[in-house]
């Protein structure tokens, strides 16, 4: 299978003198076209910076990153923001957006650069996705107008919106109730069913079971790793065991 991103020994330091330490130790880490990860660790154990790193929204310090068979450190700043613009999405805890435009507005902002003239195109794909997850009524609602739970599906709309080989989720249930964090799951699944590969951070043992390949980290390096078959919406409950049962076999 055809490896989406590689990492190689990967250094990321932050703070100096007395303060200064390794957030990511020497990381290597590879992940395959269509792939769904999830990224476990207690605070501070590097994880989210790991995922910046490989998506691009960090340098690092040494080692390299490849994506798509491209190294990164090799790119300019244009061409980097235009690879994570038109070849990866994001989804955070919180979604940023712009209180003075509506959801549809939000939703398709980002894909108006260099697209100007295809608008109603870019609009059409957006309403099409809201109506996948299941959002379709709620265009011109503004941001306050709207539950968690909402906003969070409008965000993965967004990310969708340029058909990313990769998602990078940083805790993208953490803000959500139990409901609307497994509804966001189920989404997830789907759109990994299409093809999209997909990395999450999470702290969430349920949301992580619904992956097929959960890194753990400690301390800025990969200290073991978990392989469970694709979700099959079945078995939640011996998955959850599973996880819990390696995370407390390595202490974390």
């Amino acid at each position: 299978m055809k490896k989406i991103i590689i990492g190689e020994n990967i250094v990321k330091s932050f703070g100096e003198g007395d303060e200064h330490r390794n957030v990511l130790d020497g990381v290597s880490v590879e992940i395959n076209e269509g792939e769904f990860v999830a990224v476990m660790g207690p605070s501070g154990s590097g994880k989210s910076t790991l995922m910046f790193s490989l998506s691009g929204n960090d340098g690092v310090d040494d080692g390299k990153v490849v994506f798509d068979g491209k190294d990164l450190s090799t790119v300019g700043e244009n061409e980097l923001s235009d690879i994570r613009r038109t070849k990866m999405g994001f989804i955070f805890q919180q979604p940023t957006m712009l209180k003075n435009l509506n959801i549809l507005d939000n939703i398709i902002l980002p894909s108006m650069r260099g697209n100007g003239k295809n608008t109603a195109k870019i609009s059409e794909k957006a309403r099409a996705l809201m109506k996948r997850v299941g959002i379709a009524e709620l265009e011109t609602r503004d941001i306050t107008q709207v539950s968690g739970g909402q906003l969070q599906r409008a965000g993965i709309c967004r990310a969708l919106m340029s058909s990313p080989k990769i998602i990078f989720g940083d805790e993208p249930t953490g803000a959500l109730n139990s409901k609307s964090a497994h509804e966001i799951m189920d989404i997830f699944s789907e759109i990994n069913a299409d093809g999209t590969a997909i990395m999450l951070v999470t702290h969430d043992a349920k949301v992580a079971a619904r992956t097929e390949r959960i890194l753990f980290m400690r301390d800025g390096i990969i200290v073991s790793e978990l392989k469970i078959p694709k979700f099959d919406g079945t078995d939640i409950d011996h998955r959850v065991e599973e996880v819990t049962a390696k995370m407390l076999e390595i202490g974390i």
